[in-house]
């Protein structure tokens, strides 16, 4: 059974940082891009960040760019999220993700998802 956990989310005022992690058992991790999404109340499913098998290629959407750092640890079977100068507009639920794909800001190409971590940024 493939597992996605996610974990790091809480509560933090505008300007703080929060690193989220994802566990992942049941699949051979260093064979799967990961990524993270978010999703806000009314708002679409987007894409955060993402990275390859290895680490050597990663992307990360254009409003969290500069903020936002994806890294993972293949050993660990642990893909992270470095957040850094939070905003209100941050708050959403955080959701990881891994799929056999490069292209990693289309969350179709994706198998399997994790239930989500809060994130929330007050102002």
């Amino acid at each position: 059974q493939v597992q996605l956990v996610e974990s790091g989310g809480g509560l933090v005022q505008a300007g703080g940082s929060l690193r989220l992690s994802c566990s992942a058992s049941g699949l051979a991790f260093s064979s799967y891009a990961m990524g993270w999404f978010r999703q806000a109340p009314g708002k679409m499913r987007e894409f955060v960040a993402g990275i390859s098998l290895n680490g050597g290629s990663t992307d990360t959407a254009y409003s969290v760019k500069g903020r936002f750092t994806i890294s993972r640890d293949n050993n660990k079977n642990t893909v992270y999220l470095q957040m850094n100068s939070l905003q209100p507009e941050d708050t959403a639920v955080y959701y990881c993700a891994a799929g056999r794909t490069a292209y990693l800001r289309i969350p179709t190409r994706y198998e399997y998802w994790g239930q989500g971590t809060q994130v929330t940024v007050s102002s």
